[in-house]
């Protein structure tokens, strides 16, 4: 069967091993078969599944609502459908420039050989997506993967069945099981999945399910792209006009009600700042949100095991001495709805456990400091986040944050906006995730960096061959050994 068909002889179905060893099997067979498409093939599927997610926005949205419970049909639109069909855009426009040849040197002795660089299709990715943004980090990180010309296998989370179950009538729809797949189901299948033999996989979610994966991975020498969690952190300087900071930040930690990989976790604010920004916080909160229980732009949290590890993060803080500010404007039991209002905690310290952990809600801590440098201990005494925003309109003191830290991203002014960029490499670092994806690096973290060389019909090595006593070889020494 042709890639470029839209049947296939293997139907939609409850997958176990041996569906999934067939699956992969079958593309790999089908890779094989065609392993290097050409651009225009290339830029054509893209637009297949460009056609497929405008035509299902609307399931795609409902469906993800019903996962949630309540989820914002704005933000799903906004911040996964757009953010998609954006990448699309990009790569479509760019792909071709990125698969011609690299030139490069050859050294002296070698000439006059030629050396280059092609970019070939790793083959099948297996792509792992979480349930927080199911559209976009599932459909993502596949148009990476049709840009550089591979096949595809998508796992979605357990915890987006709804979704899951368009995704896969959408996929079905453009393109044959043989070139891309959705597979859904959880427990078993998740562990089958994450140990098939694929060229590399891409796994977005936690730091200890992506040790996990790597662990599988491993078994077949597979490589991983993993984008894990942390704790982002926020600085702040003194000379920031706390309005404004106040409501950047509320865009960025109620967004999706903070269940964002990328989410402001907690926050440094110059010490007697903090009653000043909550006074604001709660002015943007307002004008956001007047009302959480029933507010279909305020999103609940996703489950009742994630509601309830929010829940004990609180409660431990409450215990050891934190301060518990709840930003209720109609003063409703937005438990009804599994939502947690917006949520700032002052007087927080390292052992509490909302500290210690990815808070992955509308959980804010505050924290206040004297000296940038302590800020700055603090932060490099854990690991590494997946971004850190810093609050400044001075390049200098900005500079200074830049060169005495780590993290996946820098966010100047700025928080969460940096993952709808097309042409900003997408990724952790340490204990956050490693390898990137989106913009080029997306391409060439999906392609086989291929080394090429050819001779002409002068063998030029001939002239250094033994025996070592020749001029030449005296000529070397004098030359090119020094």
């Amino acid at each position: 069967m042709n890639s470029q068909t839209k049947n296939t002889t293997m139907t939609a179905q409850s997958f176990d091993e041996t569906h999934l060893n067939e699956l992969l099997s079958l593309q790999k067979f089908a890779y094989q078969r065609y392993p290097v498409p050409s651009a225009k093939e290339r830029i054509d599927r893209l637009a297949r599944l460009k056609r497929v997610l405008v035509k299902y926005q609307d399931q795609f949205a409902d469906a993800i609502n019903q996962d949630y419970g309540n989820r914002s049909i704005s933000e799903t639109k906004i911040g996964e459908l757009l953010t998609c069909l954006e990448h699309i855009k990009y790569y479509s426009k760019n792909l071709s420039t990125w698969m011609k040849p690299s030139k490069r040197h050859v050294g002296i002795i070698h000439q006059p050989a030629k050396a280059w660089v092609e970019y070939q299709p790793l083959g099948v990715i297996g792509i792992i997506a979480p349930w927080n943004y199911p559209l976009l980090l599932s459909v993502g990180p596949l148009i990476c993967a049709l840009a550089a010309g591979n096949h595809a296998m998508i796992k979605i989370s357990s915890a987006s069945a709804n979704f899951g179950r368009v995704l896969e009538q959408a996929i079905a729809e453009a393109f044959p099981q043989e070139l891309v797949a959705v597979v859904n189901g959880g427990g078993v299948i998740s562990d089958l999945f994450c140990h098939l033999a694929f060229d590399k996989i891409i796994f977005t979610g936690s730091t200890t399910v992506g040790k996990t994966i790597m662990a599988a991975a491993a078994e077949n020498l597979v490589p991983v792209i993993l984008e894990l969690g942390g704790k982002s952190p926020v600085i702040v300087h003194s000379s920031s006009d706390m309005s404004d900071v106040a409501q950047r930040i509320a865009v960025g930690k109620l967004w999706n009600s903070g269940q964002t990989c990328v989410a402001p976790d907690y926050m440094f604010l110059p010490k007697g700042k903090t009653a000043e920004f909550i006074e604001q916080f709660e002015t943007y909160v307002f004008d956001m949100y007047p009302s959480i229980l029933n507010n279909p732009d305020y999103t609940s949290i996703v489950n009742d095991k994630q509601y309830n590890r929010l829940q004990g993060y609180l409660e431990n803080a409450k215990k050891l001495g934190a301060k518990i500010i709840e930003i209720n404007p109609q003063s409703e039991d937005a438990s009804l709805n599994r939502k947690i209002v917006p949520t700032i905690l002052t007087g927080v310290t390292s052992d509490m456990e909302i500290m210690k952990n990815e808070i992955f809600g509308p959980i804010l801590p505050i924290m206040e400091y004297d000296q940038i440098d302590d800020v700055l201990a603090f932060i490099n005494s854990r690991p590494r986040p997946l971004a850190l925003y810093y609050f400044d309109f001075d390049q200098a003191r900005a500079d200074y944050i830049v060169q005495r830290t780590h993290s996946g991203h820098f966010g100047l002014n700025t928080v969460l906006t940096h993952v709808a960029q097309d042409d900003l490499p997408f990724g952790g670092v340490g204990a956050s995730g490693m390898g990137k994806y989106h913009g080029p690096e997306g391409f060439f973290s999906l392609s086989h960096e291929r080394s090429m060389m050819s001779n002409p019909k002068l063998y030029s090595l001939k002239f250094i061959l033994p025996p070592f006593d020749k001029p030449i070889h005296r000529l070397i020494s004098k030359t090119l050994l020094r």
